[in-house]
């Protein structure tokens, strides 16, 4: 599902969130003119168990560093 704009309430809905990995490099272009776009990386919910969430930060951001297992905010 593709929240664009929606805020939703962080705790009822997620719970304790926690990083469970990088996902994938989003790139454009091909050959020499790649560039990155955005990077995706994988967290766990305490209240979302079935499902992973994926979020996608713009390369603006810059890569993130999170220790495995790590709580979030």
């Amino acid at each position: 599902m593709e929240l664009k704009f929606v805020v939703p309430d962080m705790a009822e809905t997620f719970g304790k969130i926690r990083y469970a990995g990088e996902g994938e490099v989003l790139t454009e272009g091909y050959g020499r003119n790649t560039t990155v776009i955005g990077r995706s990386y994988h967290l766990y919910s305490s209240k979302q168990r079935a499902d992973d969430i994926e979020v996608v930060v713009a390369a603006e951001a810059g890569e993130k560093d999170f220790d495995q297992d790590q709580p979030l905010k």
